[in-house]
Order: C-alpha cells, then sequence, then structure tokens
C-alpha cells in the first residue's frame, strides 16, 4: 500500500510525503526538508503532493477489500501531519475503485506533446466528478478563457525564466542522471525545463497548425487554507487515474500557478470565485518511462507495531 502511496505525482518529484505506522492506522506526514523555497515558499505544492499520496494510499487499502477510514489535519499541534487512515473490516471492493488501483503503476506525467485525438466529452465529465467526489471543483474554460489563459502561461513563464533563483532551483531537481531517485531525469523530458514552447503551441494552437488544442482543465477549492490544499491534492490524483484509466496522459502546466501574482489573476480568469490550485492538459501522448522513487525506508518514520 505504501509503495502505491509513493507512486503519485510531486512537484519537480520531490516526493515530499513520509509516513508512520502504528497499530491502529498509516498516518501520512508532509517532509517539510523537501519545501521548495524559490517555487513554493508557502508549501501549497507540498501539500498538494501529499494530497495526491494520500488518495492512492485510500485506493490501494480499498483495493484490498478495506475500507479506508481517513481523518484529515487530526493534530492542531502537528501542522505537518496531514492524515491519519485507518484500514477498517474487509468488505467488498467498489469496482470504480479497483479500477482506479489498477491505474495507479501506469499514471505517468507526460511533459512530450500529445496526439491530436480529441478527448471525448464524456470523459471530460467523467474528470469533473472525480474532482467533486473529493470536494474540489472543475471550472468550465470557454475559447476566451483559454486565450487569456496561454497568454498568462507565456508571461508567468518568462518571469521564471528571468529570476536566477528559480533557475536554480529547477536545475538542482531536473536534468538528473538515470540512476537518481528523485528530480525529474532527463529521459523523462522531450523539451528542456526552459523550453516548453511546444507545450505552448499545443496550448494556443500554433498558426498554421492543424492540430487540435489538447483538453486543459482547472482544479480549485473554495478557499486557499492547508485542509482544501490537501483536499484539492486528493482531487488531482482521482482525476490523474481516471484519465489513466480510459488512456488519456496528462501533465501540469504550472507558471500561471507558482507565479504569486500569475494566480491571482488566474483566480480573475476562472472567474467563479474558486482558488486555482491545479492547471493540466489532458491528451493521448506516447509511452514514456516512469521517475524513479525513494526507497521505502527513507520515507519511513519510526513504525510501531502492535501484538
Amino acid at each position: 500500500m505504501l509503495r502505491s502511496a509513493m507512486l503519485a505525482p510531486s512537484t519537480h518529484n520531490t516526493q515530499p510525503w513520509l509516513f508512520r505506522c502504528t497499530g491502529t492506522g498509516i498516518e501520512v506526514h508532509a517532509d517539510p526538508r523537501r519545501i521548495l523555497p524559490v517555487t513554493d515558499p508557502d508549501g501549497r505544492e507540498l501539500v498538494l503532493s501529499c494530497g495526491a499520496a494520500l488518495f492512492t494510499l485510500r485506493t490501494a487499502i480499498h483495493a484490498l477489500g478495506f475500507h479506508p477510514a481517513t481523518t484529515l489535519m487530526p493534530s492542531r499541534a502537528d501542522p505537518d501531519l496531514l492524515a491519519v487512515v485507518r484500514p477498517l473490516a474487509e468488505r467488498m471492493p467498489d469496482q470504480k475503485v479497483v479500477r482506479l488501483a489498477r491505474a495507479i503503476p501506469r499514471r505517468r506525467t507526460n511533459r512530450r506533446p500529445f496526439l491530436s485525438s480529441v478527448v471525448p466529452k464524456p470523459t471530460l465529465t467523467a474528470l469533473r466528478h472525480a474532482t467533486e467526489l473529493e470536494h474540489a471543483w472543475m471550472p468550465n474554460l470557454d475559447a476566451e478563457q483559454c486565450r487569456l489563459l496561454h497568454d498568462l502561461t507565456t508571461r508567468a513563464r518568462r518571469a521564471q525564466l528571468a529570476d536566477p533563483a528559480f533557475l536554480a532551483e529547477l536545475g538542482r531537481w531536473t536534468r538528473l542522471g538515470a540512476n537518481t531517485r528523485d528530480g525529474v531525469p532527463s529521459y523523462a523530458m522531450e523539451s528542456g525545463p526552459a523550453d516548453e514552447s511546444w507545450l505552448f503551441d499545443e496550448f494556443g494552437e500554433a498558426a498554421g497548425d492543424p492540430r487540435p488544442a489538447p483538453l486543459v482543465v482547472a482544479i480549485g477549492s473554495l478557499t486557499d487554507d492547508r485542509l482544501d490544499r490537501l483536499q484539492a491534492g486528493q482531487a488531482l490524483q482521482r482525476v490523474l487515474l481516471t484519465a489513466t484509466a480510459t488512456g488519456l496522459d496528462a501533465s501540469f502546466i504550472s507558471p500561471p500557478i507558482m507565479v504569486r501574482e500569475a494566480r491571482a489573476e488566474l483566480r480573475r480568469i476562472l472567474g467563479c470565485g474558486v482558488w486555482p490550485q491545479v492547471l493540466l492538459r489532458v491528451g493521448y501522448g506516447s509511452p514514456l518511462p516512469w521517475t524513479p522513487r525513494r526507497p521505502l525506508e527513507d520515507v519511513l518514520l519510526d513504525t510501531l507495531i502492535s501484538a
């Protein structure tokens, strides 16, 4: 179950989660040592990543025939303790959840250009439903909002690339060798992290390119507190596994989310009062290797085994 949880996505593949197994349940902790001080100064992305790991853990437990009773933010004294999951009595697993569990090892963050096939509308409906099941929201995006979002993404990316501190932090977590256990190795990227023109061309339908733009979806929350961020992270992973189960790939459109001023503008573009937490492009991609994960012992806190 823990190895499944560790396959969740995280910003720059930092894997900022820790687990403690006790006699009554599994604790999910944020690892503040793995925060990205430039990219994620307030730890929002860290909590989202841990939320994705939490949903994966819940899904793996359910697929084994147990109910994953979950308490969020159980300790005011320890804000890094994000959840406790208690596997309860055996039950017949929901086959929809089993389908999601089977998608866990197949999910990838596909940073390469997508194929021209259009995502069916019923699939978008399924993704929106997956978001709502985890108490988050997926606003509708019309053509004008997508145009504004394309422009905002371009400007936010330029702001990131003009920041030497951002480039230094990005460099520490990307373009890594094949033996690394975290970060984003070079084989997982087609274009470099500083050259994402292909994403913008797809996203904005480059001039003379007949390919349709990929599906762009936003995941938002009603507030921007730690609990809502944790729930948005769970919604993110449910959406990603739902997409994977239907043969789709996804990757993150991160500049408008990570640049503070751009995120405020993005909230105005969405215009529905939600706080944007995630932007995804969704489509049909080509196969690629999975990014590595740390050894299990590296993410385990002291373990208490009951008799």
